[in-house]
Formats: structure tokens, sequence, C-alpha cells
């Protein structure tokens, strides 16, 4: 605890940001970062607590708070206060391979177990992550760690999503020879493309993943196994299979279907993202000059906000089933549980200061699509309502059309594609994610293990991370007879 009254002296100061009017005109990152001196202010605030809730990752009425990578906050912080980079940089390093992942999209479950956050501000953890990992590339600390010995085995994982690259970091890290095969043409998976370049700069993607290279594991991109290569072939060539394809099988709307205007999110970002990768890639879908509703509250719909307002949307609205939560935390939810409070991501900012209000429409949901003679998409009747016993009840009335020419689903997930576990004839469970032993990452093939959304559902990339070197362990323990690995 580098300032013992650090708490009491200084207030949560955060990071500014590019005026939402600015940053809409391309698609960097718009964060911009404190003086180091202003940083190191900041985790002077943390207060080494005795019981470091920030890093515990507890269960609390089913939402998780504290953080899953159960990452060395206390001592982090207190290396950035005596600055001591190398330090700091190995502290937050031994839980977290890719800092500059989490320090980017995490939402924070740590800040939201911070003591501090009791009575007043959390520690601003994620930002602080954040410049760690950020200085610690500035100043050429981010060098190669190559094994010393390799130990003869060969792993192939399948999926280079936070998941897969997080196994194959640790089980190279052991010295086993890692291949990693991406069905798409570069690595990254969900984050390479799903994620707006705003958010998650694909530079800071492909810098780790040459940083990866140079430690010896092998990308192979481009192909996709189950279609372009058998599995027979894959486990004939080594000696244990990764399993990280993610849970990419969207969820649909019934009332939707049959219309060539509507499109799962992860569709429509894939595509966005594929122009800005290529200034040359006509977009199969742009919101440009039309009417936009969105389907989905969470994280993904509010990267879709932004990115239909970059592409230059007539209108967007977006569309929460659920009713909007409270603009202050209730005395019925305390610390440490997950603060069921409104919040205005950057997204929705950016549609106030477009179209002078929020986008959001609580409570609401897609009635029914409304199609012109040619059968183009041009309105949706829109409903609203509330759950009643898990059910969803319409409000009488409540009907209302609204403009529409393209709709964005972005109504979550429900499973893993099929054809990866197919054909390896491994089974699937109630939830459409890969079956495994209790408690285990193993999946019913012998050498076959499986990690991430794939095998827990759709979650964040923190929980991948964390799944991934997870499941490296028990990897390194069937290969080798024992691990090693913490």
């Amino acid at each position: 605890m580098g300032k013992t009254d650090g708490f009491l002296l200084y207030q949560r100061e955060e990071e500014s940001l590019r005026s939402p009017s600015e940053r809409i005109k391309d698609y960097g990152e718009f964060h911009i970062p404190l003086d180091p001196k202003d940083r190191k202010l900041q985790a002077g605030r943390c207060m080494n607590c005795g019981v470091p809730f920030c890093q515990s990752a507890i269960r609390i009425k089913g939402k998780v708070t504290g953080c899953p990578l159960h990452s060395l906050i206390p001592e982090w912080n207190d290396e950035i206060w005596h600055g001591n980079l190398e330090h700091a940089l190995s502290r937050l390093t031994k839980k977290n391979p890719f800092p500059e992942f989490t320090g980017r999209v995490c939402p924070a479950l740590c800040e939201k177990a911070c003591t501090c956050g009791v009575e007043d501000e959390p520690v601003t953890i994620h930002e602080n992550e954040f410049y760690i990992i950020e200085s610690a590339f500035a100043a050429g600390m981010m060098k190669p760690h190559i094994p010393a010995m390799r130990s003869g085995k060969k792993v192939a994982v399948i999926g280079s999503g936070p998941a897969g690259l997080s196994a194959a970091d640790r089980l190279n890290q052991r010295g086993h020879s890692v291949t990693v095969y991406e069905r798409e043409h570069a690595p990254g998976g969900l984050m390479m493309y799903g994620i707006p370049n705003m958010k998650l700069d694909k530079k800071v993607i492909t810098r780790r993943i040459d940083l990866m290279k140079a430690e010896g594991i092998s990308f192979v991109c481009g192909v996709d196994v189950g279609k372009d290569i058998s599995s027979e072939e894959i486990l004939k060539q080594y000696d244990a299979i990764v399993l990280a394809c993610g849970a990419k099988q969207a969820r649909t709307l019934p009332q939707t279907e049959g219309c060539g205007q509507v499109f799962p999110a992860v569709t429509f970002l894939t595509e966005a993202t594929r122009s800005v990768l290529d200034p040359e890639h006509q977009p199969a879908i742009s919101a440009g000059g039309k009417h936009v509703i969105i389907v989905g509250g969470g994280d993904t719909g509010n990267d879709c906000v932004a990115t239909c307002i970059r592409q230059h949307a007539a209108s967007v609205t977006q569309l929460e089933m659920m009713p909007s939560p409270p603009r202050e935390r209730r005395r019925d939810n305390p610390w440490p549980e997950w603060p069921d409070v409104q919040k205005t991501d950057y997204g929705q900012q950016e549609a106030i200061a477009v179209f002078g209000s929020d986008p959001r429409i609580y409570r609401s949901t897609i009635h029914s699509l409304i199609t012109d003679k040619e059968g183009n998409l041009a309105a949706a009747e829109v409903e609203q309502g509330s759950f009643i016993d898990r059910k969803w009840v319409t409000d009488e009335g409540s009907i209302r059309k609204l403009p529409c020419e393209l709709l964005i689903i972005a109504a979550g997930f429900t499973g893993c594609e099929s054809y990866v576990p197919e054909a390896f004839s491994i089974e699937l469970g109630p939830r459409h994610t890969v079956k495994t032993e209790p408690g285990s990452y193993r999946t019913s093939v012998p050498g076959v293990f499986t990690a991430g959304d794939m095998h827990r559902g759709q979650s964040l990339v923190v929980w991948a991370i964390e799944e991934g070197r997870e499941c490296a362990r028990e990897v390194d323990q069937a290969l080798m007879g024992y691990t090693n690995l913490d």
C-alpha cells in the first residue's frame, strides 16, 4: 500500500474522451489517457484491503463481482504508485496474459467490488491496467518469452478468440508446440471482427499475435476445421486438441424471419470491421442513409448504435425488452453486488449528440415487419410490454409503427455452431454448448478439450481468457502426467 491515506486525499479521476461529435468522424479509439503523474495518484487510492474483493470473482444473486482472473490488483496498483513499471507489469501479467484486451473491453467487474466503492468512488482499476500494459509496450518491455525447452507434445487450438489465444499462450510457455487454427483470414475471433475498431483497435490484436508468433506459436488462418480439414486428420497430427470456437449461433426473432433486411449483430459488425481493415471492401450490409432499428440493449447493441452512426444512418432506434434500470443504486442492491443502475454508453452518447435524444425504448420489442411493394423492409410495428411469470405480455394499445429499412438483432447467442463438435463426434449439452465432465474441460473424446463460450456459453472476454488458462492447465496435466501451471 504505497499511500496509506490515498483514498482519503485523492478523488477518482477518469480518462477524458474525445467528444461524440468529433469521434464519430472516424473509427479510432477515443479515450485520452491521464498524465502518468495523475495515474500514480489514482493508483494511490488503492487501500490494499485485507480481503481484496476486487480480485474475488464471487457470485452474488446470480451475478459475478470481482475479477474472474483473480488479478493481483493491490500489488500492481502499489507498483504504479512507486513508479516500478517493470514490477507492475510482472504482477499484472502473472494472472492476465492479455491486459491490453481487458483494459479496453472488460466491463470492470473488479471496480464493482472495490472497497472504496462502499461509500465513495472505486479505484480506476480498469484504466490503471490499461496504463501498465500500454506503457510497457511503449517502453519496449514486451519482449517474446521463448520457452527454453520443448516437451515434444503437439497441441491444436481450434479458434483464435480470447479463450483460444489464452490456452495457446499458456501451453506454449509450458513448452508444448501449439498451432492455432482460425477460419477467418486474420486471428482474433470475435475480438477482431465482432468488436468495433473504436472500442478495440485491430492493431492492438495484431501486435499481440505478432508477439505470440515470435514466441513460437503457429497460426493457420483461412482454414475451417471440420470443413476444410477433417477431424481425423487433426486427431492424427496432434497429442491434444482444444476447441475454442465461441458461441456464435445468434438468437433470432420468429416475427422477423423471411425478411432480407434483417441481420444478426455479429454479421453487421463483421462487415463493418472488414471495411475498416480493407478500405476497398464493399460491405454487404450498410446502415448508410437508412432508418435502423436495433433489438437488444447490451454491449453489442450499443456497438451497433455507434457503428450505424459512423455509417451515417438516417435514424437509429434501440429496443430493450427490460425496463429502464434506476439512475441510482437501490437499497436492496448493496455493495459488493453488481450495481443495477442505468448507464449511457458511448454509442448512446453519440446518438444523443447526432439525433438529440437517447435511442433506447425500454420494455419494447418487434411486433411485426412491414415491407413495400418490392418486398423491401419499410417499417416495423413495435410493441411494449413486460415479463409476467417469465412470459412476455404485450401492453394493450402499445403497438406503434416506426420507419425501419435495416433491422439488426443484438439479442445474444443461443450456443455454439454444431458442425465442429459433430466433426469430432462430441455431444452438445442442453444449452447447446460442448458437453464436458463435471468441473472439467475434457470432452467425451479422449485428448479433446474445450474452453470459452463454446464451453460456458455466451460470456465476457475476461471469462474466456480465464477459461483458456484453466483449460491449458488440464491439457498440460493430461499430456505430462503433472502440471506446474498455477
